[in-house]
């Protein structure tokens, strides 16, 4: 399944992992360092601001972008993970694959439910008697009937 990656795809994967690392921390930390021992030599110009304001606004800017990508791939991946454990379950809704497609009023309801479902197991005191939303009001009733 593996497929080859595109050159944007491997240059961000590059660029987020290395911008992450404490070497690049160092980088970063040294340029700053080094711009401010250079201000009484260039007198605290408006040039020499203009220098860091402009080379952090680029980086930033550009960073955005990448950053963004890298959550976004991480996101599928994570929520095609989760919903493979769904599918996985007997016990698990199958309402549940998918949310994230979902608006947020209809995620407000979703999370109505799960509200209940925590009452009634917190009530139960056993958060194993529980399984799924759909079945949380018949499995209610039958444990209140034991």
């Amino acid at each position: 399944m593996k497929k080859k990656k595109s050159f944007f795809e491997n240059f961000a994967n590059k660029i987020t992992c290395w911008t992450g690392s404490s070497v690049a921390f160092g980088f970063a930390l040294g340029i700053v360092i080094t711009w401010l021992v250079t201000g009484p030599v260039f007198d605290y110009s408006d040039t020499w601001q203009l220098v860091i304001n402009t080379g952090t606004t680029i980086i930033t800017f550009l960073m955005v972008f990448l950053i963004q990508k890298s959550q976004n791939k991480d996101s599928k991946a994570i929520q095609l993970k989760l919903n493979e454990l769904i599918a996985a379950s007997k016990t698990a809704s199958n309402v549940m694959v998918d949310i994230e497609d979902l608006d947020e009023e209809e995620l407000d309801v979703l999370r109505k439910y799960y509200q209940r479902l925590s009452d009634k197991a917190e009530k139960a005191k056993d958060i194993h008697e529980s399984h799924s939303i759909d079945a949380a009001d018949d499995l209610h009733q039958w444990k209140t009937k034991k």
